[in-house]
C-alpha cells in the first residue's frame, strides 16, 4: 500500500503547489483591477473544503486534483445586479482582461525561476552523463566505458539532465550530432554520433536504448576511479584503467569484483590482473588484502569506481542568472517538441498524464528537497507554456481573442467562440486521453 500511496502523495502536493500559484496570478491581478472573484478553487468536483473571506470570495478545495479555477463575476454567465456590474469581468478593458488571463502562466513561470534559483542555491545531486558499455550507434562511432560527455554541439554539459534534451531533439530530427567527451584516462575527445542513421519508427520513449548509449550509474563498467593510498593497488593501478580480468574471471561491471575476489582470493595468493591503460593490454600481480566486515572476511583491491553523481551548487547571488537561462533553456526545448509534434517528427508517445507526473514527483523526493523543487520548477513551466497555448478554454485562447478585440475594436462573437470552445474542448480531451493512454501503457509494457 505505502509504495503506491507514496506516488500519490507527492502527485497531490505537486498540483496542489502550481495550482494555487497559477490561479492566485488570476485572483491577485483581477483584484487590483477591481474585479469581484465569487470562488477560487484548488481542484475540481465536490468541495472537500470551503470557507467564504472578508470580501465575499469563497475559498474551496475541491475532490479531483486536476487543476483548478478562479470563478469571477461576469454578466455572460449569470444575472448581476446592476451595483455590481463595475466589477464584472466583462465590464473591464481589454488590457484589464489580458492581464487578468496571462497573470496565471505569469506566476507559473516566475515560480519557475525563484525554484530553480532555491535548488541551485541549496545544492543538489545530479547524474554525471558517464557512459557505461555502448552498443549500436554510439559503440560504432567510438564511445568507450567511462567516457563523460562534456558538450554536445558545442554546448556545454555537465549532467544528464542537460544531455537528454539536446539528445532527444537531434534524434527527431535524425542529424548528426558532435559529441565532447572525457575519456576514462581524463583524456578529451569529440566523437561524431550519426542520427541520421537511427531507424525511422525508433521508440523515442526509449533515447538512450535507440542510441546505443547505457548510463554509467545503470551498468557502472569495471574501470579504476580511485586507488587509496596505501592500498593493494597502489602503484600500480591507475584512475582510468579498465579492467578486463582478474585470474581467468572476465568483468563487464565494477559491481562483479567483490564476487571475482571472494572467489579467486581463497588460495591466499596475487591475482593476475588484465587491464586496459591508454589502448594497451597490460597484466599486473597484486595481492589482495583481507578485512572483516558483517562478521565475515572479505577482501578488497583498495580500489573504487568513478562517482556516478555530482553535487551542483551556486552562490545566492550567481544562482539567479543561472536559473532565468535553464528557464529559457527548458522553455526552448518545450517549444521544439510542441513544434515537432505538430510535424510529426515527435511521437505522441512523448506525452505524459498524472499517473507520469506522480511516479517522476516521487522519484525525485527520493533524491532529496533540492532534486524535488527542481522538479516542481520543470512541471511549473510546462503549466505556463501549456497555457499560453492558443486553445479556446485555455488561457492562450482567450488572449487570442482579447487581442483580436484589441487590434479591431470589435469583439469576437458569441457564436465563435461557442465554436471555439467545443474544438478545444475536443482537443484537451484528446490530448488528456493520449497522455492517459500512454501512462497505462507504460505500466503496463
Amino acid at each position: 500500500m505505502i509504495p503506491f500511496l507514496s506516488p500519490v502523495v507527492w502527485y497531490i502536493i505537486t498540483i496542489g503547489i502550481l495550482v494555487t500559484v497559477h490561479e492566485w496570478g488570476h485572483f491577485i491581478v483581477a483584484r487590483l483591477c477591481g474585479v469581484h472573484v465569487e470562488r477560487f478553487s484548488v481542484g475540481f468536483g465536490r468541495a472537500l473544503f470551503k470557507k467564504t473571506g472578508k470580501s465575499g470570495t469563497e475559498y474551496q478545495l475541491s475532490m479531483i486534483p486536476l487543476g483548478g479555477y478562479v470563478k469571477m463575476l461576469d454578466e455572460r454567465d449569470q444575472e448581476v445586479p446592476e451595483a455590481m456590474k463595475a466589477f464584472a469581468f466583462n465590464r473591464q478593458s481589454v488590457g484589464k482582461r489580458i492581464a487578468i488571463v496571462s497573470a496565471g502562466p505569469i506566476a507559473n513561470l516566475i515560480l519557475c525561476i525563484l525554484l530553480l534559483w532555491l535548488s541551485l542555491t541549496l545544492g543538489s545531486t545530479e547524474l554525471r552523463p558517464l557512459l557505461g558499455p555502448s552498443q549500436g550507434l554510439a559503440q560504432q562511432a567510438g564511445f568507450a566505458p567511462a567516457d563523460e560527455i562534456t558538450a554536445i554541439d558545442g554546448t556545454a554539459v555537465r549532467t544528464w539532465s542537460d544531455a537528454l534534451p539536446m539528445l532527444a531533439l537531434a534524434a527527431m530530427d535524425r542529424r548528426t550530432i558532435t559529441v565532447g567527451v572525457q575519456t576514462a584516462d581524463g583524456q578529451s575527445a569529440t566523437r561524431r554520433l550519426p542520427l541520421d542513421k537511427l531507424d525511422a519508427d525508433f521508440d523515442q520513449t526509449k533515447l538512450l536504448q535507440a542510441v546505443g548509449f547505457t548510463p554509467y550509474f545503470s551498468n557502472p563498467s569495471p574501470v579504476v576511479g580511485m586507488v587509496q593510498p596505501d592500498g593493494p593497488s597502489q602503484g600500480i593501478l591507475q584512475v582510468g584503467d579498465r579492467i578486463i580480468k582478474i585470474n581467468d574471471s572476465g568483468l563487464e561491471s565494477f559491481d562483479q569484483i567483490p564476487d571475482v575476489l571472494a572467489r579467486e582470493a581463497q588460495a591466499g595468493r596475487n591475482l593476475q590482473v588484465e587491464i586496459e591503460r591508454n589502448g594497451l593490454q597490460m597484466r599486473f600481480f597484486i595481492e589482495p588484502k583481507r578485512f572483516e566486515q558483517d562478521g565475515k572476511s572479505r577482501w578488497r583491491l583498495g580500489i573504487g569506481s568513478p562517482p556516478a553523481t555530482k553535487i551542483i551548487q551556486y552562490g545566492v547571488l550567481e544562482a539567479l542568472p543561472v536559473a532565468v537561462a535553464k528557464t529559457y533553456g527548458m522553455a526552448s526545448d518545450s517549444l521544439s517538441i510542441i513544434r515537432r509534434l505538430l510535424t510529426g517528427s515527435a511521437s505522441v508517445d512523448n506525452l505524459s498524464g498524472p499517473v507520469s507526473i506522480a511516479q517522476a514527483a516521487d522519484n525525485q523526493a527520493s533524491w532529496g528537497f533540492s532534486a524535488f523543487l527542481s522538479f516542481l520548477a520543470a512541471i511549473s513551466l510546462a503549466l505556463c507554456i501549456m497555457n499560453l497555448l492558443p486553445i479556446p478554454m485555455l488561457d492562450g485562447g482567450h488572449l487570442l481573442y482579447y487581442t483580436f478585440e484589441g487590434l479591431t475594436g470589435k469583439p469576437v462573437s458569441e457564436s465563435f467562440q461557442a465554436v471555439g470552445q467545443a474544438i478545444g474542448m475536443f482537443l484537451l480531451i484528446s490530448l488528456f486521453g493520449i497522455a492517459i493512454f500512454n501512462d497505462f501503457f507504460r505500466i503496463i509494457s
